[in-house]
């Protein structure tokens, strides 16, 4: 069987126009995917599984280890809000514990954490989906994660009223370090220094999530448009292989349509990671 890709389609497609200014902020900034504290946050949720218990313990306890209140609050707000949002396209924040549980390595964990990042944060979904394109059309050469290439990208961006961009250069080169953190964590850029990305490489754990979210988001025709792995840098040449690995999993059942691959979840898309009751 053969996996079919809509090679003629300039997918994802650009989210210029898309979010007004009350939707668009700066906040990667100030907080990054913080993947020790996200996983922190997570286990309080689903143990107590009530946002106002876990901002009282958060806050009054310094989880965070941060040295000062306010800064706690704002730390709690940015990761909170992560998981706040996240519908049925991501494992539950209840399931999140078991699915960080099962991670190999701490690049796992934070690639599971950046899809999070992505749902709750447009602006750095339309820079990823930059990149993507940047990837699909130069390959790895598009992962130029230079300062002057993030501002160029920035500088394309158009809100909802057609208004440009216009943060100060400052906070624009601040948000541009927080965007080549996460890219670090992910695997994207391999060292303090670099700034030219690479193909990185999916563990268990993140390529059954990345796959889950892309079924999730566009179905049955979900191979042909595998948006999780795209938002991973998994070049269309990568795709089989991902393919016949997730197909290995016993959640998920292989099938075919006129010698097209088909792939689905078994049951339930997370079924695989069970809701976490430890101690919080």
């Amino acid at each position: 069987m053969t996996l079919r890709t809509d090679g003629g389609d300039r997918f994802p497609p650009s989210l210029d126009s898309t979010f007004s200014r009350d939707e668009v902020s700066m906040a990667l900034t100030r907080c990054g995917l913080l993947v020790d504290r996200a996983e922190t946050l997570a286990r309080l949720y689903a143990h107590h599984r009530d946002w106002t218990v876990v901002e009282e313990k958060w806050i009054e306890e310094r989880v965070d280890e941060r040295s000062t209140r306010g800064s706690s609050k704002g730390i709690y707000r940015a990761l909170s809000s992560r998981f706040k949002t996240v519908g049925s396209e991501l494992p539950s924040i209840a399931q999140l514990p078991s699915v960080l549980d099962q991670c190999e390595t701490g690049r796992d964990r934070a690639q599971v954490l950046y899809l999070y990042l992505l749902e709750d944060d447009p602006l750095v979904k339309y820079a990823v989906r930059r990149y993507v394109d940047r990837l699909r059309e130069a390959g790895v050469d598009g992962l130029d994660f230079e300062q002057e290439t993030i501002r160029r990208l920035l500088d394309e961006f158009r809100y909802d009223d057609g208004s440009e961009f216009d943060y100060a250069e400052s906070t624009t080169r601040r948000w541009g370090e927080g965007l080549r953190s996460v890219m670090r964590e992910i695997g994207v850029l391999d060292s303090q220094q670099a700034l030219q990305g690479e193909v990185p490489t999916l563990g268990p754990t993140p390529l059954l999530v990345a796959s889950g979210y892309s079924w999730e988001v566009h179905g049955d025709d979900w191979l042909s448009r595998p948006i999780g792995w795209r938002y991973l840098f998994q070049p269309d040449q990568y795709w089989d292989s991902l393919a016949k690995r997730v197909s290995d999993h016993p959640n998920w059942e292989a099938s075919g349509i006129h010698g097209e691959l088909r792939l689905q979840p078994v049951g339930d898309t997370y079924d695989w990671a069970d809701p976490w009751e430890g101690d919080g």
